[in-house]
């Protein structure tokens, strides 16, 4: 048992996407979908990672290392871009997980994570240096959800964080409050995950929460948007709010629906300077994952 909560440690700092909920994870895949709907954009993303924890030589010090792959497509309406949209439909981007993690004092535990990585479109012969991202990661976790002698087990993490490809890339705070106050209610209270939880059964949960989602991506060739601006990124960020079902085979295996109200939808063409030169449309308001996770 100690040895698997150690292991739980390590992999609770594998934050790495901005759905930023992948907590536990040993290994996902998953498919989401944002239908077209009114908007003249579809938009799709199959995605898989894993992660491998590596014991170290002092006591509940782990190194990890993983790979977090995924496959964005942006499918346009026609008539509504006049540009090269070739150029804009197919992404791939791929993160080197290297995580850290070791005990502090007063139960306390540091846990960080540096993720190098491309995310472009692939449209030159190869990879240069502005299709590079960096993403990291810096938390202190304090966990009392396993301890029998805790009659409402909880956790608290705080740290921050740095996604080059995840929709906001930009430094953001990490803050998760976790709580389960009844045998079937549970909440995480935080940035950038809120969710609260209700446990159906041993195996049956549902959710209700807040996230954050989004791509960032380099264009090799550029796009040529009018007579002197030339896009050289695409980014996309998403606030949504939704319900997710989770039915789980095992305590390890489980699969999840979420279905989603897209709050804040931001699709825009970005120069060289990363400044905002066209908004494409963003009007989708429907969000829609499901997929299938080993975690511990």
């Amino acid at each position: 048992m100690k040895k698997v909560k150690c292991l739980c440690f390590v992999i609770a700092i594998s934050i790495t996407n901005y759905s930023f909920s992948q907590l536990g994870d040993l290994a996902k895949i998953d498919y989401t979908i944002l239908p077209a709907g009114n908007s003249n954009i579809e938009y799709t993303r199959a995605r898989a990672l894993f992660n491998v924890p590596i014991k170290l030589k002092k006591e509940k010090e782990y190194l990890f290392l993983g790979l977090d792959y995924s496959n964005f497509n942006l499918r346009m309406d026609g008539d509504a871009f006049p540009y090269d949209k070739e150029q804009l439909s197919d992404f791939q981007s791929l993160d080197i997980n290297i995580g850290y993690t070791t005990p502090l004092k007063n139960d306390w535990r540091l846990g960080a994570r540096l993720s190098p990585g491309f995310s472009t479109n692939l449209s030159a012969t190869s990879l240069s240096f502005e299709d590079v991202i960096l993403s990291g990661v810096v938390v202190f976790i304090k966990n009392k959800k396993e301890s029998e002698a805790v009659k409402k087990p909880w956790r608290l993490i705080i740290g921050a964080s740095y996604s080059g490809n995840r929709g906001f890339p930009y430094p953001l705070p990490f803050i998760s409050y976790y709580r389960k106050f009844h045998p079937k209610w549970s909440y995480n209270v935080g940035i950038p995950k809120t969710n609260l939880q209700y446990h159906i059964s041993g195996k049956h949960r549902l959710k209700a929460y807040a996230d954050l989602d989004g791509f960032t991506a380099n264009l090799q060739r550029g796009v040529l948007v009018n007579e002197d601006e030339v896009a050289e990124s695409v980014n996309m960020s998403l606030i949504l709010s939704g319900l997710q079902y989770e039915y789980h085979f095992t305590k390890h295996i489980q699969f999840y629906a979420r279905t989603s109200y897209i709050l804040s939808n931001s699709v825009n063409l970005r120069d060289k300077n990363r400044d905002d030169i066209i908004d494409l449309d963003n009007s989708n308001s429907l969000y829609l994952r499901t997929g299938l996770r080993f975690k511990l």
